[in-house]
């Protein structure tokens, strides 16, 4: 039986509920167009007049970390129809077509690696290949575009990118301006990407090149889902601490084939993942000593052998 005062305190919440800026009964997968709602090109300033910064605004101002018990309710409904929404997706989609990209943030558009990447998410995407990325800027914006400009021929996707570079970095002045801009010359055909990205780290726009967006509060859910969505493989770029953690985390979800099998772990860098982070030659100890079982490494620059280790394991794995 509720008493008066549950009922009360029902009503409350209900109350809070109906306020919050974002919609706790969400059961699609934003899109580009509606975390951008109200901003206005030609005037990167106003990104905070957005849907995207207005929620992120809120999600600062009542506490990114030690939320009201309201405001966590709100958020833990909101996260689990975007959740909800991503099993939709894969409804549709081959989860075992399915190829994540790991990598920095802060990979600038001018970067070797970020038209490296751009390049080989186009040829995987025209593969039948689902990219998926966490949704920012860096690395992951370039697999985004890259599967934008899928169907697309080479020289249209180098434009797009001389198109993006006079604005290298999120952090500069015309960054998303230049992104719409490409958006608008070369207008989505058939191709498809998920992005999940997370207003934990709203200071970083969401790619607006990303065609399915989820977008979480709780960033463990949203690591979790990038990691374990991506069947059939994870790319592993250049990155920083983000990047570090992401393969540790997949290498125990393999090692304990956690999800009955084993993905590729792919290494594209070989100076870096062996030099400057030598994290490549530990995985191949650790697997040596038994430490690390199921591992299925590939270290390469070569973006042919991605595609390749890459296809060789999709066929595989659908027999």
């Amino acid at each position: 039986m509720i008493t008066n005062t549950g009922l009360n305190e029902l009503k409350d919440i209900m109350a809070y509920l109906d306020k919050v800026p974002y919609c706790v009964t969400r059961r699609s997968l934003y899109t580009a167009a509606e975390l951008y709602e109200g901003f206005q090109r030609g005037n990167e300033s106003n990104y905070g007049s957005c849907f995207d910064g207005r929620v992120y605004q809120y999600y600062q101002y009542t506490g990114s970390q030690e939320p009201s018990v309201e405001e966590s309710l709100a958020r833990s409904l909101h996260d689990n129809g975007v959740h909800m929404a991503l099993r939709h997706f894969f409804e549709e989609h081959d989860s075992r077509r399915c190829v994540g990209v790991m990598g920095g943030h802060a990979v600038p558009r001018t970067d070797k690696i970020y038209s490296e990447v751009a390049r080989l998410s186009k040829r995987l995407t025209e593969d039948g290949f689902v990219m998926l990325s966490g949704g920012g800027p860096g690395a992951m914006e370039a697999t985004h575009l890259g599967a934008w400009m899928a169907g697309r021929t080479a020289d249209e996707l180098e434009d797009a990118l001389a198109m993006l570079m006079p604005t290298p970095s999120f952090k500069d002045e015309g960054w998303l301006c230049s992104a719409f801009d490409v958006i608008k010359k070369y207008p989505q055909g058939q191709s498809v990407s998920l992005g999940i990205p997370t207003w934990l780290y709203g200071h970083e726009p969401s790619t607006p090149f990303a065609t399915h967006i989820a977008k979480f509060f709780e960033n463990s859910i949203r690591e979790d889902n990038i990691l374990t969505l991506a069947y059939g493989g994870l790319i592993y770029t250049p990155g920083s601490a983000g990047t570090m953690q992401e393969i540790f985390q997949e290498a125990v979800q393999n090692h304990y084939l956690s999800y009955g099998f084993a993905s590729p772990m792919i290494f594209m860098g070989k100076h870096f993942w062996t030099h400057e982070i030598p994290i490549y030659p530990l995985l191949e100890q650790l697997m040596k000593t038994g430490k690390y079982k199921n591992l299925l490494l590939t270290l390469t620059d070569d973006i042919d052998e991605v595609a390749e280790v890459l296809e060789n394991f999709s066929h595989k794995s659908s027999k």
